[in-house]
């Protein structure tokens, strides 16, 4: 009798623990949303998370280029977005399309942003995850430019977020990144990346993805609150990237 008493109260306390952690997991995009989508570049493009990858390449180019880092989030991006969609491996051939080509067209961010606000304007949870991503790709390489500034600036205002509100998620961003950097020894960087001085720099660029894959924001599932979330990705991904850079440093 002990026994299924003590049982019972393990299963109850774990079920509680499980429910706690659903409330504070948000799924922003299901499969079963998608199923019924007949799969094309216009119809990708037209959606929100299409959109959103079109938002996304402007961020991304507005200084110019686009680092190893970036393109490594933008690339797991992709991943993660494909598989709410039918035939996964086409999605993610057209998002590779869309974000090439809308990298390209600075000109039509109002067209982009007003088309997505049309689609998500009653999800404000949504706006605030795709703010701070687009937030997160300005600032993933230390410092915002003028014309990455500019472009979030504008952005904010299309989907309805007022100045302060802007302005508190831009200044959490730029406290998170100030803090952030940790100064790796070669020792320590070899550490983070799960290293040994033996590895070439072919292995250990291998294992430096794997973490980044790891750890990224995946913007499908977001697991707590989303600036929250996103900065904590955020800072494990800083990190990996600072290790890898003392290490590529060291070997070339």
């Amino acid at each position: 009798m002990f026994n299924l008493i003590f049982w019972g109260i393990v299963v109850f306390v774990m079920y509680r623990v499980f429910t706690s952690y659903k409330r504070f997991q948000r799924i922003y995009y299901t499969q079963a949303q998608f199923k019924n989508m007949q799969v094309s570049k216009e119809a990708i493009a037209t959606s929100e998370l299409g959109l959103f990858v079109a938002l996304c390449a402007k961020v991304a180019k507005a200084d110019g280029h686009i680092d190893e880092l970036e393109a490594e989030l933008i690339g797991n991006m992709f991943n993660d977005i494909s598989k709410v969609f039918p035939q996964p491996d086409v999605v993610k051939g057209f998002l590779k399309e869309i974000f090439s080509e809308e990298k390209e067209r600075p000109k039509n961010i109002d067209s982009v942003v007003s088309q997505l606000y049309v689609l998500i304007s009653r999800d404000k949870a949504k706006r605030q995850m795709m703010m701070s991503f687009l937030i997160n790709i300005a600032f993933i390489d230390g410092k915002v430019t003028h014309a990455e500034e500019n472009i979030l600036t504008k952005v904010a205002a299309f989907l309805h977020f007022s100045s302060d509100e802007f302005e508190a998620m831009m200044n959490q961003f730029h406290s998170s990144y100030t803090n952030v950097t940790t100064h790796s020894s070669l020792n320590e960087a070899y550490e983070i990346l799960g290293a040994g001085k033996e590895d070439d720099l072919k292995t250990i660029k291998k294992k430096y993805r794997a973490l980044v894959r790891k750890y990224h924001p995946d913007i499908i599932q977001a697991q707590g609150a989303d600036e929250d979330y996103i900065n904590d990705a955020m800072h494990k991904t800083q990190k990996i990237n600072e290790a890898y850079e003392v290490i590529k440093k060291e070997l070339s």
